[in-house]
């Protein structure tokens, strides 16, 4: 049984969560008056945010599909998209084992930036658009280099003519402009990415291309004016595992009657399939400013609030009850030799280790954000979803970028301590030894001595040459060490300046004597 519109009565039948409405009726209705346009066409929007809107048709509150827009990777529509007839199957896999599948059937169409234009543009003249949803990860909104200065492609959009724009957020200004002088309707511009005040990374990228464009007078100022009072950029927490499609769901799709459930490789290297596995936990908490109507999100699980208690609830993930957790999984694994997430679950010193940083360390600063409690959120992480071994996730996947995440994930923590009355920056032992991690990971050896390949991140460079002249065995603090211990860039703040470098240096001396060190430091600290 293939996964296309000529088996949907079949496939229903096959699927735990099915399809309620006319799946032809609702794609024509939505092409032709489209309501929402998502630029993002991966695992976290096809798993997660797809099957948001097709709740809400289930349940009879929603009557669009979604237009779905690749910028990235087009390899993607091309080889699991199209050949399923934008057909999806999302399925969840349970702690106890048991996957249950839902059929994905409200993508309307699937547009290729660089084949589609004249359809999407089609798509932001119509008036009633409401919003504009975005899974492109934190890269996709970033205009600048690592050194501070405006990507090249950006450069060279602003030189050109503002609709031959390369980089996605100049040509989503574009589109915006188009809006603004076609019908001038508001607009909801909804990032639905992992990263700390998502909204206002759209809203600098466009305002800064934008305001640009004016001064060499390509555009009115009344333009300006329109992104500031009929555009909005809500801020969003979402929290949700879907990580590479797994050969065992693959495996359990075929035996329950699927064909064509192959994993591809793109060439961008994006692993994508016809399905999206993903756990059970989800949050997605959202702020309630959009200027063009929505759909009732509350109605399917959503936290509607406001811009305070998003911030909030973003901040007790990221800095306390998940991702610093994540992070030191990522590295010690690698180190330690790991392949899944929930293998690493099964060792106890590395238990030990993020439940010291996520309960005795970070919550002590961590502000409860009033709709989800911060202890039973690390609860569920560590005691639920971190030990699901149903859910592929590797500790090199999440090591990727980590520079461009350790201000946040640790550096909150310790700013907090620094400035609080009544804790000690001193105090923190348990933080200073996941960074030392960190840094013990950068030597590209493992505990076993020998050489591992490391996760990509945009600084690599940089890192390497601050870890230069230490080795396995070999330890001698250099002066690039010491500087890169003060970049307030990296770490959130100077860790010399909060008297948290010679702890850090301590743990990684003791943990690049040989191998063995890595355990044998852990054991140290935690083995009582």
């Amino acid at each position: 049984m293939k996964l296309n519109l000529q088996n949907l009565k079949e496939i229903n039948e096959k699927v735990d969560q099915k399809i309620t409405y006319d799946v032809k009726k609702l794609r024509e209705a939505s092409i032709k008056d489209p309501k929402w346009i998502a630029f993002g066409s991966g695992n976290i929007f096809k798993g997660y945010i797809a099957r948001i809107g097709q709740d809400l048709i289930n349940k009879g509150l929603l009557d669009r599909g979604i237009s779905v827009v690749e910028s990235f990777d087009e390899e993607i529509l091309a080889d699991t998209y199209k050949p399923y007839d934008n057909l999806a199957l999302s399925v969840t896999l349970h702690k106890n084992g048991d996957f249950s599948t839902n059929l994905i059937g409200n993508l309307s169409e699937c547009l290729a930036v660089s084949k589609d234009k004249e359809r999407i543009e089609e798509i932001f003249l119509n008036k009633n658009l409401e919003l504009a949803s975005f899974t492109i990860t934190e890269k996709g909104y970033n205009l600048y280099k690592p050194n501070g200065e405006l990507m090249d492609v950006v450069k060279s959009d602003l030189a050109s003519n503002i609709e031959d724009g390369k980089h996605l957020m100049t040509y989503l200004t574009y589109l915006l402009y188009k809006r603004f002088k076609e019908t001038g309707q508001a607009l909801t511009l909804l990032s639905l990415d992992n990263c700390s005040k998502n909204g206002d990374k759209i809203k600098n990228s466009v305002f800064l291309i934008a305001k640009a464009w004016y001064e060499s007078g390509k555009v009115e100022k009344e333009f300006i004016d329109y992104l500031e009072n009929k555009v909005s950029y809500p801020w969003t927490m979402i929290d949700k595992i879907t990580p590479r499609p797994a050969e065992e769901v693959k495996d359990y799709l075929e035996k329950i009657g699927f064909e064509d459930m192959d994993i591809v490789v793109t060439g961008k290297n994006t692993y994508t399939a016809p399905y999206v596995n993903s756990e059970e936990a989800e949050y997605l908490v959202v702020e309630d400013d959009f200027v063009n109507g929505r759909p009732p999100f509350e109605k399917v699980g959503l936290y509607m609030t406001d811009r305070e208690t998003v911030n909030k609830v973003e901040t007790m993930k990221v800095t306390t009850c998940l991702n610093p957790l994540h992070t030191t999984l990522a590295t010690f694994g690698c180190v330690l030799g790991y392949k899944s997430i929930a293998a690493e679950m099964q060792d106890e010193l590395l238990v030990k280790l993020i439940k010291k940083i996520g309960y005795d360390e970070a919550l002590k600063v961590v502000v409860d954000p009033g709709i989800l409690n911060p202890k039973d959120f690390i609860d569920e992480v560590i005691n639920v979803r971190f030990p699901n071994k149903y859910i592929p996730d590797t500790p090199q996947r999440i090591a990727t970028d980590t520079s461009q995440k350790v201000a946040i994930r640790f550096g909150e923590t310790i700013k907090a301590y620094r400035d609080s009355k009544d804790l000690d920056v001193k105090d923190l032992n348990f933080i200073p030894l996941s960074l030392a991690g960190w840094l013990r990971y950068l030597l590209g050896v493992d505990d076993r001595g020998e050489d591992f390949e490391l996760s990509k991140d945009p600084l690599m460079d940089e890192l390497k040459k601050s870890l230069s002249g230490i080795e396995l065995g070999k330890f001698e603090v250099t002066d690039d060490l010491e500087k890169f211990l003060e970049n307030d860039q990296i770490f959130g703040l100077n860790l010399v300046e909060v008297g948290l470098d010679k702890k850090i240096l301590k743990y990684l001396e003791e943990m690049s004597q040989g191998p063995g060190s890595v355990r044998a430091t852990l054991e140290k600290y935690l083995g009582e």
